[in-house]
């Protein structure tokens, strides 16, 4: 930190000058804010903005959950994404789905999608489709039960 700067950001890179410049890519991530489950911190919201960048176009910014113990949540980003691409509605704390309600709050939905993973597929495919990527194949048969029954 800078000491006594009136004007810019007073935040500084650790390690020198050489750092700043001979790095190829500098990220900024930022905790936003806590997941809960009842009273227990399970996760964090997390921002991640690209500050420099000489391999692709610098500035760009993230948004997505991180939960302890298994990482950046699929489900959550399957969820964020379907709401901005209206593909998921959200009215209140219920998510739906094809006109059939998913669950209440983005926990809740996030375990549902968990334990469905043909419809999380499904509509993984279909925000893909609207930000311009290919689609990903069908789930095998043997994995989809795998996964139902590792939930069970």
């Amino acid at each position: 930190m800078k000491i006594g700067v009136m004007f810019g950001n007073p935040e500084t890179t650790t390690g020198g000058n050489a750092l700043k410049f001979y790095a190829s890519v500098r990220m900024d991530i930022r905790r936003t804010g806590a997941i809960k489950r009842g009273d227990q911190v399970v996760g964090s919201e997390t921002r991640c903005k690209v500050v420099k960048n000489k391999v692709a176009p610098p500035f760009r910014e993230a948004h997505f959950d991180i939960l302890y113990g298994e990482g950046i949540s699929r489900e959550g980003e399957i969820i964020d994404l379907g709401v901005e691409h209206k593909i998921v509605d959200k009215s209140g704390a219920w998510y739906a789905y094809g006109g059939s309600k998913i669950g209440q709050g983005k926990d809740n939905t996030r375990e549902f999608l968990r334990g469905n993973p043909d419809l999380a597929r499904e509509i993984e495919n279909k925000v893909r489709v609207a930000v311009g990527l290919a689609e990903m194949p069908p789930l095998p048969a043997a994995k989809a039960n795998k996964t139902a029954e590792a939930e069970a």
